[in-house]
C-alpha cells in the first residue's frame, strides 16, 4: 500500500526509451535515445500523431544502434508532459509491427504494400485488408486518394495490376474518403477468424 506504481518501456537490446511520471500522460523518452515513428515495413516517417513502428538510436560507445527497429507500434504525443519534463512524449506501447499474412498459400509483407503504393503518387494511404468470403481468402487495397477526382476506374485496375505484379496475388482495390482509414498502423489487417 502507498507505492506508486508507473509504466516504463524498454528493450532487451536498447534499455530504457521511455518512463511514465505521476502524471500519466504518455511516456516521457528518455535523454539517450533518438526515437522515430515509421510506417512499417517502410521506415517512412509518418505525420505526427499517427501510429507506427518505433525506432530508435543509441549512440552507446561500446553497442551503438542506428535506426533499431523495436517491431512496436506507438505515436508521438503532442506538447510537454503536464509533469514538467519537456522532452517529446510517445503514447506507450500499441501492439505489434510485424503483419506478415498467409494468403492462398503466399506470404504478404508490409514491404510489399509499401512497393504497391510507392508505384503510385495518386495513393495517400493505403491497407490491405483480408477477409475469408465463401471459404477463400480475399485480398482488398483500401485507399486513400491526394486528389479524389483522378479516374477511379482506371487507378484500380492499374494498381490490381501492380499486386498481381508484386504480391504475386490478386486483389481488389477500393477507396475511401481521406482520414477514414484507423490510425492504428496497420499496413495488413488480417479480419479472417482463427480455426
Amino acid at each position: 500500500k502507498g507505492v506508486d506504481v508507473l509504466q516504463a518501456y524498454a528493450t532487451a537490446d536498447v534499455g530504457l526509451i521511455a518512463y511514465e511520471s505521476p502524471t500519466r500522460e504518455g511516456l516521457i523518452l528518455d535523454e539517450g535515445v533518438l526515437v522515430e515513428i515509421v510506417r512499417p515495413g517502410t521506415g517512412d516517417p509518418v505525420a505526427p500523431g499517427e501510429v507506427g513502428e518505433v525506432l530508435v538510436t543509441v549512440l552507446q560507445p561500446g553497442y551503438p544502434l542506428i535506426r533499431f527497429a523495436t517491431g512496436d507500434l506507438s505515436a508521438f504525443m503532442e506538447g510537454a508532459s503536464p509533469c514538467g519534463r519537456t522532452n517529446r512524449r510517445i503514447k506507450g506501447w500499441l501492439g505489434r509491427a510485424d503483419q506478415t499474412a498467409k494468403v492462398r498459400g503466399m506470404f504478404v509483407h508490409p514491404p510489399q504494400v509499401a512497393t504497391v503504393t510507392s508505384r503510385h503518387p495518386e495513393v495517400a494511404r493505403a491497407r490491405l485488408v483480408i477477409e475469408r468470403t465463401d471459404n477463400a481468402d480475399a485480398m482488398t487495397l483500401r485507399c486513400e486518394l491526394t486528389n479524389s477526382s483522378v479516374d477511379q476506374q482506371g487507378l484500380a485496375e492499374q494498381i490490381s495490376v501492380s499486386i498481381r505484379d508484386v504480391c504475386k496475388l490478386r486483389g481488389e482495390v477500393a477507396f475511401s474518403e481521406q482520414g477514414t482509414l484507423p490510425n492504428d498502423g496497420k499496413v495488413i489487417d488480417d479480419q479472417r477468424p482463427l480455426d
